[in-house]
């Protein structure tokens, strides 16, 4: 395996600086305009505000990162008068920044939403949001179950995300529209609707997987491709292929290379939920066994285990009171039965894939470096 790099597209050529402050600034652009709608209603939406502005910071913004270089790939780089390159990659094109801004409006909302799903107690290293205003509920002295208002907080939270993210899309489609692009807006509209629709039916088919006694290995793909690997690189590659008229070759290019790297990605963050480091992940590495997270690593550990094993596995899986000697238990299990091995070995030959593919892909130099560093960045992390 390849050393680690780093945990964040942000040190990356994956976003100038500029691109990464444009995005940046929709986002917060956006929730401030949000802001003073929602303060019109009540003070009492001041903590809702809060829980936003707080999701807003930090993140990779790897869903913007190729977005951005999705439309790249097709509008190129610009050119000085002499022929050489200039200093920087031409502007994306009409919507990409509003449409980069969009995906993470949108993953915020999820994140969120399966957070509480989870019971998961932190995110990027502070509490999540059920959890901070369960929390603010039993401090304040309110009446009636604070958990459940952390979760009916968190869902209220969640939606304004969703909400906010079609805002920024319909921004984008309408510049596609003052450019004289409405085809392309279109497009792109057709693209996210797909993106919505997926994500939503990859999180049931969690919920579903969570529910049964056994997984199966076919079960945690669908479950790694539409609840993580379509919406983190390939629906936001094609959304910015489509904003920049992509045609379908490059799409179809598009969406075969972001569903390898989507899969590694997911794959890496299933490590890392288990074998991570807590204080690097920004999560806790309990969760995802005391959650009963059908995983490819269990997948695969079950498909190996003997039955001792498999009782010990499935014993442990979904126990809310797992402690330090469950979860070492857990990691030997998913050593000795080469479930992990065998998940890094996935992620070795989808990551040797996507690039075999990026090499033949028909896109500009400049793009197919910041795909290529971008992937590295994606599945080669500690975070």
């Amino acid at each position: 395996m390849p050393a680690l790099g780093p945990s964040s597209v942000r040190s990356t050529v994956g976003l100038a600086p500029a691109d990464l402050s444009a995005v940046d600034e929709a986002l917060v652009r956006t929730v401030e305009e949000q802001a003073q709608a929602l303060s019109a209603v009540s003070d009492e939406l001041t903590d809702l505000l809060g829980a936003v502005r707080a999701l807003m910071v930090g993140g990779k913004r790897l869903r913007a990162a190729f977005c951005v270089w999705g439309a790249r790939g097709v509008t190129g780089h610009s050119s000085a008068a002499d022929g050489h390159p200039a200093a920087g990659p031409a502007p994306a094109g009409p919507g990409v920044v509003e449409a980069a801004a969009a995906l993470e409006m949108f993953h915020l909302g999820a994140l969120v939403h399966d957070d509480v799903m989870d019971r998961s107690a932190l995110r990027r290293g502070v509490p999540t949001v059920h959890r901070s205003f369960a929390d603010l509920h039993r401090t304040s002295g309110a009446s009636g179950d604070a958990d459940a208002f952390g979760d009916s907080v968190a869902v209220l939270v969640g939606d304004l995300c969703f909400t906010w993210a079609d805002d920024l899309l319909d921004r984008a489609a309408r510049a596609c529209l003052a450019a004289g692009r409405e085809a392309a807006g279109a497009h792109a509209r057709v693209v996210w609707e797909r993106m919505r629709t997926q994500t939503l039916a990859g999180q049931y088919l969690d919920l579903v997987a969570q529910s049964r006694p056994d997984t199966t290995a076919s079960a945690a793909t669908a479950v790694l491709h539409y609840k993580s690997a379509k919406y983190t690189v390939e629906h936001p590659l094609m959304l910015g292929g489509a904003l920049a008229g992509a045609p379908d070759a490059l799409l179809d290019a598009y969406a075969a290379f972001g569903l390898c790297v989507g899969e590694a990605f997911q794959l890496r963050d299933d490590v890392l939920g288990v074998f991570g480091e807590s204080t690097v992940t920004g999560k806790s590495t309990f969760d995802d066994v005391r959650e009963g997270k059908r995983t490819m690593l269990v997948a695969y550990a079950e498909e190996a285990a003997t039955p001792e094993q498999l009782v010990q596995l499935r014993r442990r899986l979904g126990d809310e009171d797992l402690d330090a000697e469950g979860l070492a238990a857990v990691r030997t299990l998913l050593t000795d039965t080469g479930a992990l091995d065998r998940v890094e070995a996935r992620i070795e030959e989808t990551v040797t894939q996507a690039l075999a593919g990026l090499e033949r892909m028909p896109v500009p130099q400049d793009a197919r470096e910041a795909l290529a560093e971008l992937t590295e960045a994606s599945v080669w992390r500690t975070a």
